[in-house]
């Protein structure tokens, strides 16, 4: 079982949401606006990346420029507790299979969890 982290406003995610569904494969689908990650949940997926939470913010974002994230040297704790708080700066689509992850940007890169 596979899982998505979704944004479907986001032409990139519905692409990479595409991909899976044409290869037929179950996909859990999370509405990561609407359900966000917990501090934990998100770590988890920082960890399964292999990236570091200032690596999968959206630096384009209001809230983004709103915040002076740019500005600020966060801890790894305290750039996961502003995600999950703004979850908007979570960058998308991110797919999960087992112990591995990929962000669907480009779509393709989930062709390497299928």
């Amino acid at each position: 079982m596979m899982k998505i982290y979704h944004n479907p406003r986001c032409g990139k995610s519905r692409q990479t949401l595409a991909l899976i569904q044409e290869a037929g494969l179950q996909i859990e689908v999370i509405e990561y606006l609407k359900t966000p990650p917990d501090v934990e949940e998100l770590d988890s997926i920082l960890k399964k990346l292999k990236m570091e939470p200032c690596d999968l913010m959206r630096k384009g974002e209001a809230i983004y420029r709103e915040l002076k994230l740019a500005e600020k040297e966060l801890s790894r704790e305290e750039a996961i507790s502003i995600m999950v708080a703004n979850p908007k700066l979570i960058e998308r689509p991110i797919v999960i299979k087992g112990q591995n992850a990929v962000l669907g940007r480009p779509p393709e890169n989930v062709k390497t969890l299928l």
